[in-house]
């Protein structure tokens, strides 16, 4: 059976029967539960998307799918049917993400660290800002998306972990404590990542770049966020920014060697290296706005030391990670060399005991 295989018309017969049978037969029938996700809409009705896309296999496979053989999520029945011509829509609004967190912390730290109510005019504004917000797809989002309500929630999650706060703390997660330890370590830093969000979504800057694969990383660490880290991304795959730090190197005649561990793409691999190297951004997230890019901001990298740069934070810059090869370097050179010491009389005479 090929999971997923669903036309339109097999979904049509699943929603008749569940139109006819009404909802607690149906999924009494084939071994579902209620919809916790996602629920798919047919002319203004919605219907449990599990239980649909699940059904609408018997018809182009032969058998319905049983519940445990598949999600409800976005990586299957949501997929499936909306791949077959279907409209599904959020039960639950997203989890909030880092970048949305991080705005909403800048804001309760400008209101000493109290949580502000759903009527403020700057909790309104907060609203709108993270509405225009492109890290949820539409059909993740419902009608209470980020609403002013939601938003005031949110400041109290983060006012009530903070370490002042002597109260019982209201219903956050574990990113709202983090990004608040983050901004009472770092507010000078923190302040100045949240003006570059709102800045970039306000100008539509941050709104027009898409996701890129290395988000899909759960080590490819972004504390600034997923916004920041998609420009920040898309500045070290510009081909034009590429093509011009490269020939300046060339120009002065220099190598084009990685600035961290020094390889060389031609030196090992010939005339299919020449002239290949990556190249990196080294300006700060939270202080690259949106000025351009200087040539003097890239620096030449190997695929290897921009992924070790990358993968956690703080990142090093690229001086910094040579550091660190030369002092791991030097660190095996003396393990080898105690290795390959002649043993003494006195340790000859311990090891044969």
């Amino acid at each position: 059976m090929r999971r997923g295989a669903i036309t339109q018309g097999s979904v049509l017969k699943a929603i008749a029967e569940y139109d006819e049978l009404g909802q607690a037969t149906f999924l009494a029938k084939y071994g579902f539960g209620e919809a916790r996700s996602y629920v798919v809409v047919h002319e203004g009705r919605e219907y449990d998307s599990k239980a649909i896309a699940g059904v609408a296999h018997q018809w182009d496979q032969g058998r319905a799918l049983r519940p445990d053989e598949f999600s409800g999520g976005r990586e299957h029945a949501a997929e499936w049917l909306k791949r077959a011509g279907f409209q599904v829509k959020a039960v639950k609004n997203p989890d909030w993400t880092r970048d949305e967190i991080i705005i909403a912390c800048q804001l309760v730290m400008e209101n000493g660290w109290k949580g502000l109510d759903a009527q403020d005019a700057r909790v309104v504004e907060l609203s709108g800002l993270l509405q225009l917000f492109p890290v949820h797809a539409e059909g993740e989002r419902n009608e209470k998306f980020r609403n002013p309500n939601g938003v005031a929630r949110k400041t109290f999650d983060i006012a009530t972990r903070h370490p002042e706060y002597r109260g019982k703390p209201t219903n956050g997660g574990a990113l709202d404590v983090a990004v608040l330890r983050e901004f009472l370590d770092r507010p000078d830093e923190m302040t100045g990542v949240a003006r570059l969000i709102r800045q970039g979504i306000a100008t539509g800057e941050l709104q027009g770049l898409a996701p890129t694969e290395d988000e899909e990383f759960d080590d490819y660490s972004a504390p600034e966020g997923r916004l920041l880290m998609r420009r920040h991304q898309a500045r070290e795959r510009n081909k034009s920014l590429r093509r011009k730090k490269i020939a300046s190197v060339v120009q002065r005649g220099g190598r084009l060697a990685c600035e961290a561990c020094g390889f060389d793409f031609e030196e090992v691999y010939g005339e299919r290296g020449a002239g290949y190297i990556e190249c990196h951004h080294v300006v700060p997230l939270h202080e690259a706005g949106e000025g351009r890019t200087r040539l003097s901001d890239l620096a030449l990298i190997c695929a290897n030391c921009h992924r070790m740069i990358h993968r956690r934070a703080p990142w090093p810059t690229p001086s910094e990670l040579r550091a660190s090869i030369e002092r791991k370097h030097a660190a095996d050179r003396r393990a080898a060399e105690i290795i390959a010491r002649p043993r003494r009389a006195a340790d000859e005479q311990r090891l044969n005991l």
